[in-house]
Parts: C-alpha cells; sequence; structure tokens
C-alpha cells in the first residue's frame, strides 16, 4: 500500500511539471506566435480547469490513500492485536496444557493422599471398632480367653414346681414307670414340689491348632442325692456329672469324642455333632415317653462324607436293666454298687424272715439303691446321617452284649456234682446278644418356625435306652438270660416364633412278654416265671391296702404284678421368652402331660394306671 501511494504522489508531480512545462511552451508560443489574447486566455482558463480537475482528483486519491492507510493501520493493528491474541492464546494454552499436567499430578498426588486418609480412617475406624469391642467384651465378655484356650460358660438358673394328680414321690423328672395302679395308696393322693434343682452350669473350652479344632465340655446340674440329702430345710441336693468330654475335629472331616455324653442313639439336629441333640422341649427332666437316649461314657468316631452325610461309630458304657417275678436262685449278673469302688452302696429297705423250721432263724434281706452288672463288653452303637434341605434323617443301630453266671445244681435236691442238695458245681457264664436298629426324621418348615419330627426304635435288650426305662431283660427257670422285646416311638411338632415356642409331643414305650413256667419253683412246681406272663395275678391291683408303720409307708397292692405293656404320654407346653438379648434370656413356661400306663393281662385282668401332671418353670439362661 506504501508502493501504491508513492506512485500516486510521483504522478501527481509529473502532472504538475507537464502543466508547467505546457504553460511555460503557450507563453513562448504566445510570444514568438503573438496569437490572440483572447485564445490563450481560453486555453489557460481550460487548462486550469483542467488542472484544478486534476489537483481535486489528487486530493481525492490522496484522500482515498490516506483512508485506506488509516484502514490498513487499523487492519494491521488488528492483525497485531490478532497475533497478539493468538501469542498469548498459544502461550496460556501452553501454559493450560503444562499447568494442565501439573494439576493432573497434583490430582494424582491428591487423589493417593485421599486414598492413604480413606485407607487411615478404615484402619482407624476398624481399630477403633476393635477397640471398642475389645472394652465391651472386657466389660462384657462373651468368653474368657485363657493361653490360647477360649472359655465359654453357659447354663441356666431354674424356678420349677410340678403337681401330680397321684403321687410319685418324684422331684422335677418322673419316674414314668412306677405310676401307681388303683389299689397303691398314694394315687389317692396329689403331690406338689417345688424346685431349683434342674439349674444347669456348663463350661465350652475351645482351641485351635493347625490342622484341628480341639474341645472340652462340661455341665452339671443338681438333679442327685447324696446321702444326707432331704428336702425338709437344707435342700442339699449333691452337683451331678451330666455331660464331661474331650474332641478333636480335624479339618479332614474326621472328629473323635470321648467321655460321657449323649448316646449316639439321641437324635441330633446337625450331622453327628455333640452339643446338637435334639431333645425334646419338656420342663420334666426325664423328657417324654418314647424319646431314645441316655448320658454316659462313649468314645466316638465321626466323617463327615461331603457336605450332607455322616457317618459315625460309638463304644459306649453297657448296662443291664432287669426284672423278673418267681426266680430261681441259681443266677447273677451283678452286684450293689461298692463304696470301696466308688459306687452307690447304699439300701433302701431292710427285712427280716424266718427260715428256720423248729427254731426261728432270722434272715435280713436289704434291697440296694443301685445295683451294676458285671458287663462282658461295651455297647457298640453306628450311625448314618443325611441332610437334604430343611430335612434331617438319621439310621442307627445298637449291638449290646449280656451275661450272667448259672448254677445249674443249685435247683435240684439229687446228686449233681457227687453230693446230696443244691451245689455251685458246674457253674458258669452264659451270654447273650441284643440289640435294635432305629431311625429319626426331622423336617423344618415356614422359614424354619415349624419343625415335625418321629422317632422309632426297636429290638431286644434295649428297653433302658428308653425315657420310661423298662427292662432289658428277664431270666428263665435254668438261670439264663431272656431278652426283652422294647418298641420306642414318639412324635413330636414344636413351632417356633419371635415371643413363642410351642411343643406338642405323643410317644410311647413297648416292652413284650417273656415268661415260662418253672419246674423248680416252690411249694408248687409249674409256677409262673419272667415278664409279663398271664399267670401272673392282678387281682389285687385296685384294692387298696393298709399303710406300713411310721408315716411314711404308703400301702402297696397285694397280689399284683402289674408288668408294663405299654406306656403312652401326651405332653402339650409353651415357653414365652419375656427378654431375649446380650444381657441373657428370661423365659417362662407351663407344661402338661397325661400319662396312661397299660399293663400285661394277667390273673385278674390288666391293671391300668393313668397320671395328670402340671409343670412350670421360669428360667434366665447366661448369654
Amino acid at each position: 500500500m506504501r508502493q501504491v501511494r508513492q506512485v500516486a504522489v510521483v504522478a501527481a508531480g509529473l502532472l504538475a511539471l507537464s502543466a508547467g512545462s505546457m504553460a511555460q511552451q503557450s507563453a513562448k508560443t504566445s510570444a514568438k506566435k503573438r496569437t490572440t489574447t483572447s485564445e490563450a486566455s481560453a486555453r489557460l482558463e481550460k487548462l486550469q480547469q483542467a488542472i484544478d480537475a486534476q489537483q481535486q482528483q489528487i486530493n481525492q486519491l490522496q484522500k482515498q490513500l490516506q483512508d485506506r492507510d488509516a484502514a490498513m493501520q487499523q487492519l494491521q493493528q488488528q492483525v497485531n492485536q490478532a497475533q497478539t491474541s493468538a501469542t498469548q492464546a498459544q502461550q496460556q494454552a501452553a501454559s493450560t496444557v503444562s499447568q494442565s499436567g501439573q494439576q493432573q499430578q497434583d490430582l494424582s498426588t491428591v487423589k493417593h493422599d485421599v486414598d492413604d486418609l480413606k485407607q487411615n480412617a478404615t484402619t482407624s475406624a476398624l481399630s477403633l471398632q476393635e477397640t471398642q469391642k475389645n472394652i465391651s467384651e472386657l466389660e462384657s465378655p462373651l468368653a474368657i480367653h485363657f493361653k490360647g484356650v477360649t472359655l465359654t460358660p453357659g447354663g441356666f438358673l431354674a424356678a420349677e414346681t410340678v403337681y401330680r394328680t397321684r403321687g410319685l414321690a418324684a422331684d422335677i423328672n418322673t419316674p414314668f414307670n412306677s405310676d401307681p395302679f388303683p389299689g397303691g395308696a398314694q394315687s389317692s393322693v396329689s403331690e406338689f414340689f417345688a424346685s431349683g434343682r434342674q439349674s444347669r452350669i456348663s463350661l465350652l473350652a475351645e482351641g485351635k491348632i493347625s490342622s484341628a479344632k480341639l474341645s472340652g465340655y462340661y455341665e452339671s446340674d443338681f438333679l442327685s442325692a447324696g446321702v444326707t440329702s432331704n428336702n425338709n430345710q437344707s435342700n442339699s441336693y449333691t452337683l451331678r456329672q451330666r455331660q464331661l468330654w474331650a474332641q478333636a475335629a480335624l479339618d479332614s472331616g474326621w472328629t473323635f469324642t470321648g467321655g460321657q455324653m449323649w448316646s449316639l442313639a439321641t437324635e441330633t439336629k446337625k450331622g453327628v455333632d455333640n452339643r446338637s441333640e435334639a431333645l425334646p422341649m419338656t420342663i420334666d427332666a426325664q423328657y417324654t415317653a418314647g424319646f431314645s437316649w441316655a448320658r454316659q461314657y462313649g468314645f466316638r468316631v465321626s466323617k463327615k462324607l461331603g457336605n450332607n452325610f455322616w457317618a459315625a461309630m460309638s463304644v459306649e458304657n453297657p448296662q443291664t436293666t432287669f426284672t423278673a417275678h418267681g426266680p430261681n436262685q441259681n443266677f447273677f449278673l451283678g452286684a450293689p454298687g461298692s463304696g470301696g469302688g466308688l459306687y452307690n452302696s447304699a439300701i433302701t429297705n431292710c427285712t427280716a424272715s424266718n427260715t428256720g423250721t423248729t427254731s426261728i432263724v432270722l434272715v435280713t434281706t436289704c434291697t440296694p439303691a443301685a445295683t451294676y452288672a458285671f458287663n462282658k463288653a461295651p455297647d457298640l452303637i453306628f450311625k448314618g446321617v443325611a441332610e437334604a434341605g430343611p430335612a434331617h434323617l438319621e439310621v442307627f443301630g445298637v449291638l449290646a452284649q449280656f451275661r450272667d453266671r448259672v448254677y445249674p445244681c443249685a435247683t435240684t435236691t439229687g446228686p449233681c456234682d457227687g453230693t446230696t442238695g443244691p451245689s455251685a458245681a458246674g457253674a458258669f457264664n452264659d451270654s447273650r446278644t441284643g440289640g435294635g436298629v432305629g431311625a429319626n426324621a426331622r423336617v423344618s418348615l415356614v422359614h424354619k418356625q415349624l419343625d415335625l419330627g418321629v422317632h422309632f426304635l426297636g429290638g431286644n435288650g434295649i428297653g433302658r435306652y428308653g425315657t420310661v426305662g423298662l427292662s432289658d431283660a428277664t431270666v428263665r427257670p435254668d438261670g439264663t438270660l431272656a431278652l426283652i422285646r422294647s418298641y420306642q416311638a414318639l412324635s413330636t411338632v414344636e413351632l417356633h416364633g419371635k415371643k413363642f415356642d410351642v411343643y406338642l409331643n405323643y410317644g410311647g414305650e413297648y416292652a413284650g412278654r417273656a415268661w415260662y413256667t418253672n419246674p423248680f419253683s416252690s411249694p408248687t412246681p409249674g409256677a409262673a416265671e419272667g415278664y409279663g406272663s398271664p399267670l401272673f395275678k392282678n387281682t389285687g391291683c385296685s384294692k387298696e391296702t393298709l399303710p406300713g408303720a411310721g408315716g411314711f409307708a404308703p400301702g402297696t397292692p397285694g397280689s399284683c404284678t402289674g408288668d408294663t405293656r405299654v406306656l403312652l404320654e401326651g405332653t402339650v407346653g409353651f415357653w414365652y421368652r419375656l427378654y431375649n438379648g446380650p444381657k441373657g434370656r428370661i423365659q417362662f413356661g407351663p407344661q402338661y402331660s397325661y400319662i396312661e400306663r397299660n399293663a400285661w393281662s394277667g390273673v385278674g385282668g390288666a391293671p391300668k394306671a393313668t397320671e395328670n401332671m402340671v409343670l412350670t418353670s421360669f428360667r434366665y439362661y447366661l448369654p
């Protein structure tokens, strides 16, 4: 644009010079040719007009050039400003990029710091929670930690009552097979007892090693009686051993348990685990008729097979419960307890009888409080368990050995060993094998609010595994043992709510006949012997007799054998939890039971005894 302006200025100068030259030439011409004045004036005027027009054009051109220069200058300023702005923008962009990188780095640093803060906060929170938990456990510990072992106390304190329409002289545990027939004086009086003896204390010890969990469990209550125990004033009943066992549960699924525990024949709720026994919810410490159980020494080996199957075998302490009427004195299977051997050596009754013919010969016979069979071998129990969803199924078998010592020459008056009269010659030991099979089934429905259960055990010589306590065996006239066929069955319904538990039980136990005619009976040979004979007399089962001396000897029916055939019990009750929380549990419950004891028929019919019981319990359970 600057070159265009210079060209315009040069052109204007040339035009001016050309005009001056033409004027001079015109003047010279006018002077030389001396043209007329009018023509010269006209030409000069035209030339002047042309010069003025050119000058005006030059001025306009100059003005246009100035405007263009101003526009160019303004445009240049805008371009410069744009370049400056672009440069600033570029610098700002670079700065922004740099700042962005720094910010990204700063953001990463901040994020890392925030993560650290979060981690520290989480760690601090967990540490605080752990500290609070430790403080809480110090104030209210769930367990006691001792040298790497966790000790958990447990149990409950109970205040309980029982009312029976027929007296049994029994505490909170019912001797079912002692229900009196109508001829018994006790059937005419009711009884009420209040007791705290079922209060229970327990301690669980647990420790973990690399490949196993080690446990020990102790449990006791006060449902036993020492020689000075009575309920006249001090009620000083003794502490008794309920459970006392040790256990090693290996990670491989094998479990070894030894000590006094619930028998493997007892139903469980989870696998074959100790402390998961499916006990009736009754207040009665003897539970309910039809329930099969024992608490005795056992050494149990179990194996978990997958998630839903278990197999177990137990070696358990044996014993023989025995009933016989009219037996000969040609056998023995045990003895009263030996005090020196730490067995119960107390006696309950002694009688004196005259055995002389020409003079008085008094023989005192005492009834021991407890008898102990000389057992040949332990009981063996085998069990298989399967669980499928809400169902728990068990199948088990019991194998038991029985033995007595027989004296074949004790029942003859002729020579047996070369001498005259009874003797111990030829005595030998006689063994019998008994046992039975059983099954348990339990299913939990309606989100575990409804439990239905059935139980069965049947076999020979398994009476003592039932709640009623029917006999395992009787004796034949030759002195050998005869095992009694026995059946036990129980059905249960349990409803579980937030505050209430309701239970209904119906069960029974049966003992079969095992009777014989005794050719050696005196004074008349051929009398009945054994258990449940139809020849036994029941004519006096409904006739009350006079009491004995002293006021504490109610009359017992005469001529009333009354061997139990079947005992049935129906029970209904509920538990209401007044409080159930971190401080423990307080609950109250009533129970009603109806018992019917039916005897084998004999001479005079089949006697029957009934019993109504109402029990209450108020308990506080340790948390």
